[in-house]
């Protein structure tokens, strides 16, 4: 870190003369509507040193230029061991829990050439050949979540439908027997409520428990899946450390869970976030409608990268960390100092992006960060676009009607640091015939 580092900006402080002062961050004001106080950030201060709640400080780099350039700069590493950490910071910038749990060495914590190893091994499974074959079964699983609740006129679509929804896909790419899923997402239900990045562990270590019931139970599989392999993908992780490709137990048990753990919140807040926001723009929503009743695809393909892009899942890519010192925008980051590239303010810089707080589902010039940029850019895309758009478009044709039942302003928001979803989204409508 800095020898004598810039005291981050106190928030709601003035800043230079006739400069307005800098937003409070971290809120729960902030939470349920960061954009305002991102467009202060990328017009004031794009590269912005602040104060986590957690005590860790950090880089924020808001601007869209600044945020590819970073994602993209081998002067900014995944691995936490460059983080130049005080003592109060130790372990806050990570998953609770996976340092015990000998569950680091997955693909957000590792620089090339073990990154790019361990993405060769894993990559055939979210190929866009590969994933529209699961296609049939994740239209399965909607239409099974949508027959549970439809008969009610009413649900909870964040827990009824948009969690558990990518949490069976992942298990079944994984090769999780379908009896043991629910412990999955007990577990991951645990991480979803609790996990908050950079606040600490989340309340009496839940979070952190769950990860250990996990990583035990990966490495049962594991040896279940030596013994007698299967279609999936953790039988293919084995089956190439089998091979030569030196994979240990404890990579691919890191591989597993980080895949599950990646896998699973970014699609839930992709499908609420989603539904929300279409359920806000009603003539957005009435044209995509009219689009698939006509048997159309292309607006459905071209509205979920406008929805990655207006109100995406990842609100931050994970941690970086400068190898180096460096320059970003201006700035200049010390060795040692961790930089959050903020995904959701560079997708709304109007630098880039013409009219960027305005939805539109038919945007063609749409090079949208929501899934990162470079070497670490989203290995489960195709898939969580896959399970995003079979979720909204099944909704659309099941529940012509669907309709918020609360307030937006009532709705309370996960968000203000990597991930951004909804808590709960009640939603009405008129149960089919």
């Amino acid at each position: 870190m800095h020898d004598q580092p810039p005291t981050p900006d106190a928030p709601g402080t003035p800043g230079a003369a006739g400069t307005p002062a800098a937003p409070e961050l971290f809120t729960w004001e902030f939470a349920t509507d960061p954009y305002p106080a991102y467009a202060w950030l990328r017009e004031h201060a794009p590269v912005h040193r602040t104060r986590l709640p957690s005590g860790v400080e950090a880089w924020l780099v808001t601007r869209y230029g600044d945020a590819k350039q970073a994602l993209a700069d081998q002067r900014l590493s995944k691995n936490p061991a460059h983080h130049d950490e005080p003592a109060h910071a130790k372990g806050k910038t990570g998953i609770p829990g996976e340092r015990k749990a000998e569950l680091m060495t997955h693909l957000l914590n590792i620089d090339p050439p073990d990154h790019t190893r361990l993405r060769r091994l894993v990559s055939k499974a979210f190929t866009p050949r590969t994933v529209a074959q699961f296609a049939p079964r994740v239209q399965e699983l909607t239409d099974q979540l949508i027959d549970a609740f439809a008969a009610k006129g009413e649900a909870d679509l964040i827990h009824e439908f948009a969690f558990p929804l990518p949490i069976y896909a992942i298990c079944d790419l994984l090769g999780v027997p379908r009896e043991d899923q629910d412990d999955f997402r007990d577990w991951a239900g645990m991480m979803l409520r609790h996990f908050k990045p950079g606040h600490g562990g989340g309340p009496r270590g839940g979070v952190a428990r769950s990860v250990k019931k996990m990583r035990n139970y990966l490495a049962e599989l594991i040896h279940k899946k030596r013994e007698n392999p299967g279609d999936d993908l953790i039988s293919r992780l084995i089956e190439a450390s089998d091979h030569g490709e030196h994979l240990t137990e404890n990579e691919a048990a890191a591989m597993a869970f980080i895949l599950l753990f990646a896998g699973f919140e970014t699609t839930v807040n992709l499908i609420g976030n989603g539904v929300y926001a279409l359920l806000c723009n009603p003539e957005q929503r009435e044209r995509l409608q009219a689009s698939l009743d006509a048997g159309e695809t292309g607006l459905l393909e071209t509205g979920i990268e406008e929805l990655l892009r207006y109100d995406g899942p990842v609100e931050m890519a994970t941690w970086r960390f400068a190898t180096e010192p460096l320059t970003l925008g201006g700035q200049d980051i010390a060795a040692g100092d961790p930089v959050l590239v903020v995904l959701a303010a560079a997708d709304r810089d109007p630098e880039r992006f013409t009219e960027p707080d305005t939805l539109d589902l038919g945007r063609r010039d749409n090079q949208h960060l929501g899934y990162g940029h470079g070497i670490h850019y989203c290995l489960g895309a195709p898939l969580a676009r896959l399970e995003g758009q079979t979720a909204l478009a099944t909704l659309l044709r099941r529940l012509p009607d669907l309709r918020l039942a609360v307030e937006p302003g009532d709705l309370r928001w996960r968000g203000g640091l990597i991930m951004r979803g909804l808590r709960t989204l009640p939603v009405e409508f008129t149960p089919p015939g």
